[in-house]
């Protein structure tokens, strides 16, 4: 960033606030604006007021006593009673109150909240009820108690009957699987239907619990997420109020956490679905934020053909989801797998390849999960050391041919000649074999590396719960040094492994700026020594930024970085710059008279200024 950009900047800001002050309104619009406002919220509070009006009367509907020749009128009376499918992978707990299933309990995962294992569900905050919408009245699953019949440890039916109608939800958990089976099926109630009746309504709707230590980090890889029909994995907005209609159907709808998920499949789709994410007011409160979905799938009123469904309700892991496509009833692949998010296409790309791979490796030894990533940091890096040695090599070739540059500096000390300099600095470095592009190309290669690795550790499920070092939890902060209260960008705690990141970045920053300074002269090293304190400044924000991360991502950048220290480390010691120059001008010799030509961008960079000079020579003689 030279002089003439940081000067940009300052006019840019001096301007926006200078618009900003001059486009301000005066006391009379504010008024009328405050007049306006007070109107808007008026009408915000009747509207309110007339919806939770219209709220309370249905909720008074719903519970009035009915015609008792209403269908299936003597169950909506009854004492409740629960039924527990269970096998070794996770415990469901159904409710004859709705016929649904009310609370899951995945086993093998310890929960932070309750003794015991993690529990995506539960009574009090979670409803899936099924409604079917009839010629005179309305069935809505949740205003019944079904019957539990044929029960056994991995399957029920729930029945409403009466003589001669039947409405049944069979329930069938797979074998050491998440997955379990849904069959909504009718008996003799073709007359209670319309004929033109073809689909069935699904409401569900769960206040997610917090189940990690970490608010925020957990918060952000939460969110109610769908896959489109034929298409992509969608999801609403992790960190604000959201809500989608979307205009396809869809394969299945998932109230994710961090780690676990439930997902409703619909093997015949869903249609017309309206999905909304609502969040938590208050981040100590327990929970995250509030999941709705409201949306239809295929239903035949003459029971000849089950309506179908699926719930998923497991870890957010990827061989696991990726093992439960292939329990799906539907002829399509599911593609559960994407729950976990591995970044953007290329990213993806990395860590689904190559990335996941190289962890399950590692881990496959049965070593410590401290220890996978320090191997995994220690092998990632031993691969990109070609082109970290390459970097290193065009910053050194160019530090010994500087003399050579500052000579340059000294022909051509006007700004006008600047244009001249630049195309013979240009063809010295032609004819040393430098190309000053050359460090680029290879730090663009292990960036992608870099972001690959900050979306695979926060959502590697194996990290959850493993303690290492002063880490008691490698997916969540470490918290050593906390104290009772929040500060300002900071939270309530002091992360250790976020601050050993942070500093080895300073340190880094600090070898990447003394390379520079070696290959900067004139005017460009005076600049960037105006600049160094602002090469700082992102170091130091990385800590505001990853203090509530996992520790497990700030202790493999750590590492990361350290592993850079040496390796920058051993490259300057071996290393020696008269030999590196006696190379460059035996090169130089042996294509003494070949013709120089440069390539790639630095060709092109070339013929850029060459543009340039024969539009400003051009432009000096109209002037003329």
């Amino acid at each position: 960033m030279d002089k003439n950009t940081v000067t940009g900047f300052i006019l840019i800001a001096l301007v926006v606030i200078g618009f900003s002050w001059y486009s301000r309104p005066s006391e009379a619009e504010l008024r009328q604006m405050a007049v306006r406002d007070s109107i808007a919220a008026a009408e915000r509070q009747q509207a309110e007021d007339e919806q939770r009006q219209k709220a309370e009367a249905a909720e008074a509907a719903r519970h009035a006593v009915p015609d008792s020749s209403a269908l299936f009128f003597a169950q909506r009376q009854g004492a409740d009673r629960e039924v527990v499918l269970q096998n070794s992978k996770v415990r469901l707990t159904l409710s004859a109150l709705g016929g649904t299933v009310r609370s899951a309990e995945i086993l093998g995962y310890k929960s932070r909240n309750v003794e015991g294992d993690v529990q995506l569900m539960n009574r009090r905050d979670a409803e899936l009820a099924f409604s079917f919408e009839g010629k005179q009245e309305n069935i809505i699953t949740s205003d019944y108690v079904f019957s539990p019949e044929a029960v056994t440890d991995s399957s029920v039916t729930m029945m409403l009957s009466q003589p001669g109608k039947v409405l049944a939800i069979s329930y069938c958990l797979h074998h050491d699987s998440y997955m379990m089976d849904i069959l909504i099926t009718t008996e003799g109630l073709d007359g209670f239907f319309s004929p033109s009746t073809k689909t069935m309504n699904v409401n569900w709707t769960d206040r997610i619990a917090q189940q990690e230590k970490g608010y925020d980090f957990e918060n952000r890889y939460s969110s109610l997420t769908y896959k489109r029909t034929g298409k992509g994995v969608k999801h609403l907005s992790e960190t604000s109020n959201d809500s989608k209609a979307p205009d396809q159907p869809l394969d299945w709808v998932a109230f994710k956490n961090q780690f676990f998920s439930a997902v409703l499949i619909a093997p015949d789709d869903f249609t017309d679905a309206q999905l909304g994410s609502t969040q938590e007011e208050e981040k100590k409160s327990g929970f995250l934020k509030t999941y709705e979905a409201e949306m239809k799938t295929t239903f035949d009123p003459t029971g000849s053909k089950p309506t179908r469904l699926q719930l998923y309700l497991g870890p957010n892991d990827f061989h696991i989801l990726k093992d439960h496509n292939r329990q799906s009833i539907a002829d399509k692949d599911l593609e559960l797998e994407d729950l976990v998010y591995l970044g953007w296409p290329i990213v993806r790309w990395i860590n689904r390849w190559f990335i996941i791979y190289l962890f399950d490796w590692l881990k496959g030894f049965g070593l410590h999960m401290g220890l996978v990533l320090l191997l995994l940091t220690v092998i990632v890096k031993a691969l990109v050391y070609p082109t970290t040695k390459k970097s290193f090599m065009s910053s050194a070739k160019m530090r010994v041919l500087k003399p050579q540059i500052d000579e340059l500096n000294k022909k051509y000390p006007k700004q006008e000649d600047a244009m001249k300099k630049q195309q013979e600095m240009m063809q010295i470095y032609s004819q040393y074999g430098v190309s000053p592009m050359g460090g680029c190309l290879p730090m663009l290669i292990q960036t992608p590396i870099w972001i690959a690795l900050f979306n695979f550790v926060p959502n590697a499920i194996e990290l959850r719960g493993q303690s290492f070092l002063w880490a008691d939890d490698l997916s969540a902060y470490d918290d050593l040094i906390k104290w009772g209260r929040d500060i300002w960008l900071v939270g309530d705690h002091l992360s250790i492994f976020c601050i050993l990141f942070s500093l080895t970045n300073i340190v880094n920053t600090w070898i990447s700026m003394r390379q520079q300074q070696n290959q900067l002269t004139g005017d460009q090293a005076q600049q960037m020594k105006m600049m160094q304190y602002m090469m700082y400044f992102m170091p130091v924000m990385f800590f505001f930024v990853f203090n509530n991360y996992s520790s497990g991502l700030s202790y493999y950048y750590f590492l990361s970085g350290l592993l850079n220290i040496l390796m920058m480390w051993y490259l300057r010691r071996s290393t020696d710059d008269s030999k590196l120059l006696e190379k460059l001008e035996a090169y130089k010799a042996q294509h003494k008279n070949d013709p120089k030509k440069l390539s790639g961008m630095a060709a092109r960079l070339e013929a850029l200024q060459k543009q340039a000079q024969m539009m400003e020579e051009q432009r000096r003689r109209q002037n003329k």
